[in-house]
């Protein structure tokens, strides 16, 4: 018989491995918000005062709650292009329909609510059950959603209610409120998707359909779910957003599609569906964000930010593209006189 050391050292040394406890993606972008606030602060200390970071995290937030919703549509394989309509028609719904009054703001937000699943609903019964193409099902029904917003507000801005002005817009602690409806939802999400058996079922489903059908799993549902879910998540952010900037435009949702994409890949979420980080997703939302607020400062001009968002969505295309998996190779110890 072949003795312990003898036997461990026959292994494959594929086996032998270092396995790092945090997930890769976790590590690359705290490490890289950390490296921008770095160069923030060398180069352009203005972006990283209170007075600038108060002013930009309720943004960041939204950007953050609107990316955990198309995390979860990522995660089964699509893509959400209504996002830009859903967020808008939260938004002229919860301005419009108070018409000041802030007795109206809670039958306002439960009607943007009812709008938002009925837009879930479509867009995940175009794309499960008629096993339309997810781009081309989500801008169909943006465009519904759009024709939704000009009827209800005639694309003419109205000045927002002052209690979701003092909701949204206000602050607790030194930290705008939007801040904690932002961490209570990746709370709610990351526990969901992480903790409980209907989580990991989404996340397999996403991973691989074909297995998931095999074992009796339910896949169209959870793909219907995930569309629902989004648009709930894109419902709060609209309201939100009414709320911080007082007077929002009809096209309030149209700058929050490409970061929201963006955020779910430098978060480390494959395109091709699967698993997902929804902590990693929260912060490449602040990364975003600030790196905007760095481009603004060193005198970057605003009407390149979409420029700027592209290019972090390549960076996170292009780090996660790169396997950078560690191994240990060990070499076989010498075994004299066994």
């Amino acid at each position: 018989m072949k003795s312990t050391d003898e036997t461990r050292w026959s292994r494959p040394l594929s086996r032998q491995g270092f396995h790092v406890p945090l997930a890769r993606e976790f590590v690359t972008v705290v490490l890289s918000t950390i490296a921008l606030v770095v160069i923030c602060r060398l180069v352009a200390p203005s972006s990283v005062t209170y007075g600038s970071l108060a002013g930009s995290l309720p943004f960041a937030a939204i950007i953050a709650i609107v990316g955990l919703g198309q995390l979860l549509v990522v995660q089964q394989g699509g893509f959400d292009l209504s996002l830009a309509g859903g967020v808008s028609l939260a938004v002229v719904i919860s301005t419009h329909y108070p018409q000041g009054d802030n007795a109206l703001l809670l039958p306002a937000v439960v009607l943007a609510i009812a709008c938002a699943i009925l837009a879930g609903l479509a867009n995940g019964i175009l794309v499960s059950f008629f096993r339309l193409n997810a781009i081309v099902a989500t801008i169909g029904v943006n465009a519904l959603l759009y024709g939704g917003v000009f009827a209800v507000s005639g694309g003419v801005p109205k000045t927002t209610t002052t209690l979701l002005a003092a909701i949204a817009g206000g602050q607790a602690l030194g930290l705008p409120n939007t801040v904690y409806f932002a961490l209570a939802t990746l709370l709610v999400v990351s526990f969901i998707l992480k903790k409980t058996v209907a989580g990991r079922r989404f996340e397999a489903i996403g991973a691989n359909p074909l297995a998931a059908r095999a074992v009796g799993l339910r896949v169209r549902l959870h793909q219907l779910l995930a569309y629902v879910y989004a648009q709930l998540l894109y419902c709060m952010a609209g309201v939100l957003l009414a709320g911080v900037t007082r007077e929002p435009t009809a096209f309030q949702g149209d700058s929050l599609l490409l970061p929201s994409v963006a955020v779910v890949v430098l978060g480390g979420t494959s395109l091709l569906g699967g698993r997902g980080f929804p902590i990693s997703t929260v912060i490449a939302a602040f990364f975003l964000n600030q790196l905007s607020q760095f481009a603004l400062a060193v005198g970057v001009p605003y009407s390149a930010q979409t420029i700027i968002q592209a290019l972090a969505l390549g960076f996170g295309i292009g780090v996660y593209s790169v396997r950078w998996t560690v191994n240990v190779v060990r070499q076989p110890r010498q075994l004299e006189g066994r």
